[in-house]
């Protein structure tokens, strides 16, 4: 079996835009891109495919009906040697910067929609020390998703030794 590329998973995204940056993001880094519905609009928008250029064929892009779907589909299950496959909560109400994690090279950030973040249930899944940040200013909410999920897969491939780059 071959080793899980690293993973970016969002939770019912609503805006074309960022997934279709994402869906660039993942052409370029090899990073699988998860989808979880319900999604703000559908796969074949206009928007989501202008974003993504012509890059949609070089993406590894799936879209699951559910979380529990995406979980099975990302392998989160307990492998033989006891180990499991590190799950990443990106959301604003974390303490731990995510700068300050020795990421691997299969390791999955998860982040939730543009409006809302992740729903709650599945935040709370996340142990404390899986529940990462991004540092900003005070008094600013949020980045923007698709940055947001940018930014941290690249330090992840950075770590990795930029796998695959040219």
């Amino acid at each position: 079996m071959t080793t899980p590329r690293p993973a970016i998973v969002l939770i019912h995204p609503e805006i074309p835009p960022n997934t279709g940056n994402l869906i660039r993001v993942s052409a370029a880094t090899g990073f699988e891109l998860h989808l979880v519905r319900p999604l703000g609009f559908d796969v074949d928008d206009r928007a989501l495919r202008r974003a993504g250029l012509d890059y949609h064929d070089q993406a590894f892009l799936r879209v699951h009906d559910d979380w529990a779907s995406c979980l099975e589909a990302l392998g989160c299950t307990t492998n033989d040697a006891g180990q499991t496959r590190r799950l990443f909560a990106m959301t604003t109400k974390a303490s731990r910067p995510y700068h300050e994690v020795e990421f691997l090279p299969d390791d999955v950030i998860v982040l939730g929609c543009e409006t809302k973040g992740l729903p709650a249930e599945i935040l709370q899944s996340f142990s404390p020390d899986r529940r990462l940040r991004i540092p900003m200013r005070p008094n600013i909410r949020s980045l923007n998703l698709a940055n947001s999920a940018s930014i941290v897969a690249f330090e992840i491939w950075r770590q990795n030794g930029f796998s695959g780059a040219v």
